[in-house]
């Protein structure tokens, strides 16, 4: 323990002893009322000073916690002012405090901030949503007991002086708060856990002692044997060095870490600030049908009750307002993830189905590559064979037809079993021509040109030449494939900084829209389920597809892949990272 809090401790130790002697020893009169309320006065300053600095973020960096040490402190800040106010009549004027007294006033408002920092629940943690309508329900809590000081206390005061009555409001009143606070403090004793039940334990236990000595000071003075500085006093002043030390040693509870929410507590808390509205009309009936009330005083509680009824209204309608914001937001999103739910589902579905046919096409693959094995070999035999020159040929196109077969079935298969990629340097240009060799019967069958543009000293790209094969088919496919009469399909290849581009397109229908980056969720409902994988394809080789569309369901794409980097001291090639951002 630091010198600093031992100083605390004794000084506090010091504080309490000298006001037991003084009780015990100094007969009634002047000196001992004034010796009491400087140590009363002293006492609740250094209590002040120690709830202070647990309100600063280097203490409590959780923004309710900040907001429960300020409401503590503020309370603690009251409670000093109603003892400097009593200490200017006792000690300075020397005089008895006059009754009704104006600091009675400041002394209910202390408890008023500390029921609002416990209603906080500063050891739950909460979003900012709730802590919105937390801040609601703390401000028609506040009003209500503000308007239960006024309605009950006040007009004997001011409206219809009357000190016997005014006594007992503002016991009675007073008391009913004290109440509160410590049931609030039971309960949050009850729920909390670890440093936070410890420290709420404390306060209970000096806030019960706190009010248990109120009591007996308000019995003796009924009965007419209290004064300043007697023993009554000790209890009090107990409870006040128990404050003081609470509050320094706050921090070692280990109390800035909040549990998570409790909606039990939260529940209630709006339930008490909806029973606090309610309850105003009974206030204002209850003053109409009070026998022997006064008229001044009837209509003074009558139109309190109706302006607290205006202003608590007002923040029950922002309540409800930030509910329904609340509320349609949250069907917003409850929308939308339901459509996002639907749309997971037809993936799923969709993408069990494309499971079933990678199967059914492995296997048919491999049954197919039974017999083309058998006619490779035949169409070898017959081209070793004496035939013909004519017949030779028709051998030979045979063995090509079947060649090109056999790689199409082994595209299939790398595809379908969705092995890793072998990645080398492959000539673009190279990749391009032979899936317009493949493709020239369904160009022929569908009466399209074809116009190959391919750029000169193109670099190396890091890829799989299989998977590239496939996406360059499926590409230039779906170009093809677009509903219109004679065209030309332009397929071109060049070179744009650290980048090779492939672009395939019709020229007889020209489009002015810019190509835009596309995208696995858009490319399965732009054309086909297979685009979304060339999508995925190109995005593992480092690159990207964009399309353009137009008018008359138009379709271009454009193929970017990152040029391949070899080193002088490193054989194996390297992807360099393609730029983002739309093409153009």
């Amino acid at each position: 323990m630091a010198a600093r809090d031992k100083l605390w401790i004794v000084l506090l130790t010091c504080l309490v002893l000298a006001q037991i002697v003084v009780s015990l020893l100094v007969p009634q009169g002047a000196p001992l009322t004034i010796v009491s309320d400087l140590i009363q006065g002293t006492l609740l300053l250094m209590a002040t000073a120690a709830f202070v600095p647990n309100s600063f973020r280097s203490r409590t960096p959780v923004r309710r916690s900040r907001g429960f040490w300020i409401l503590m402190s503020l309370g603690m800040l009251f409670w000093l002012t109603y003892q400097g106010m009593w200490n200017y009549f006792e000690v300075l004027k020397r005089q008895d405090v006059p009754n009704p007294f104006l600091g009675d006033i400041v002394l209910f408002l202390h408890l008023v901030p500390m029921m609002a920092a416990l209603a906080l629940l500063p050891h739950l943690g909460e979003d900012d949503r709730d802590a919105r309508l937390r801040t609601l329900d703390l401000a028609l809590l506040l009003i209500w007991w503000v308007f239960l000081y006024v309605y009950a206390v006040i007009p004997w005061q001011t409206v219809n002086i009357n000190e016997l009555v005014y006594s007992n409001n503002f016991n009675a009143t007073y008391l009913t708060e004290k109440l509160v606070l410590l049931l609030a403090l039971v309960t949050l004793t009850y729920q909390s856990q670890g440093g936070w039940r410890y420290f709420y334990a404390n306060l209970l236990g000096a806030s019960a002692l706190y009010a248990s000595s109120s009591y007996v000071a308000n019995y003796a003075i009924a009965h007419q044997t209290y004064y300043s500085g007697s023993i009554y006093d000790i209890p009090l002043m107990f409870s006040m060095a128990w404050l003081a030390l609470l509050g320094k040693f706050a921090a070692r509870f280990q109390i800035s870490e909040p549990r998570p929410s409790q909606p039990f507590l939260g529940i209630w808390i709006t339930r008490l600030g909806m029973i606090a509205l309610f309850s105003l009309p009974w206030f204002a009936l209850y003053a109409q049908v009070e026998q022997n009330c006064p008229t001044a005083v009837r209509d003074f509680r009558s139109t309190l009750s109706l302006l607290a009824m205006i202003v608590m209204g007002t923040l029950v309608f922002l309540r409800q307002k930030l509910l329904g914001n609340e509320l349609g937001s949250l069907l917003e999103r409850s929308r939308r993830s339901f459509e996002n739910l639907k749309t997971l589902q037809s993936q799923l579905i969709q993408s069990e189905k494309l499971a079933s046919l990678g199967q059914l096409v492995g296997g048919a693959a491999h049954e197919i590559n039974n017999p083309l094995t058998a006619m490779l070999g035949y169409s070898d035999l017959l081209s070793s064979s004496a035939l013909p020159p004519s017949e030779q040929a028709f051998a030979e196109r045979i063995a090509a037809q079947v060649r090109r077969t056999r790689t199409l079935v082994a595209s299939l298969l790398t595809f379908v079993r969705q092995s890793p990629a072998r990645l080398s340097g492959i000539d673009v240009n190279s990749v391009v021509q032979t899936a317009l060799r493949l493709l020239t019967p369904q160009f022929e069958a569908q009466a399209v040109a074809v116009q190959v543009e391919l750029g000169h000293a193109i670099p190396s790209v890091l890829a799989d030449s299989n998977q590239l094969l496939h996406v360059c088919l499926h590409l230039a496919g779906q170009i093809s494939n677009q509903p219109q009469e004679r065209s030309v399909l332009r397929v071109r290849t060049w070179q744009e900084g650290d980048s090779v581009m492939t672009e395939f397109s019709r020229i007889a229908v020209p489009a002015e829209s810019p190509f835009h980056p596309l995208q696995d969720t858009h490319a399965a409902k732009a054309a086909s389920l297979s685009l979304g994988a060339c999508c995925r394809i190109v995005q593992e080789h480092g690159g990207r597809i964009l399309a353009q569309s137009g008018e008359g369901g138009y379709l271009a794409f454009r193929l970017e892949l990152p040029v391949a980097t070899k080193s002088a001291s490193q054989p194996s090639f390297s992807v360099r990272p393609s730029h983002a951002g739309a093409g153009s």
